[in-house]
């Protein structure tokens, strides 16, 4: 699959994963209607947040700063490559 190019496809995808993380987001509170739910979802989403943060930015800048990132799999064979 060639990479993705088009700036009217990549804002759509955005798009897509907002639509779809407001969508799952809703669904639970939903399922489970508690300040508790609330509390760990947002909680939840925050970490993952920080984490790509990190995966991505943090290791490029702080790091290695030859690292270049291509997605999540792409940080974790770089993490797998630095351990051996």
């Amino acid at each position: 699959m060639p990479d993705l190019r088009s700036p009217r496809l990549m804002y759509l995808k955005a798009a897509m994963f907002v639509a779809i993380g407001v969508l799952a987001s809703v669904l639970l509170l939903l399922d489970s209607p508690t300040l508790r739910t609330a509390s760990l979802l947002a909680l939840a989403v925050w970490a993952f947040c920080r984490a790509y943060y990190f995966a991505f930015y943090v290791v490029q800048h702080y790091i290695d700063d030859r690292y270049r990132f291509a997605g999540l799999w792409s940080f974790v064979a770089y993490l797998r490559r630095r351990n051996r």
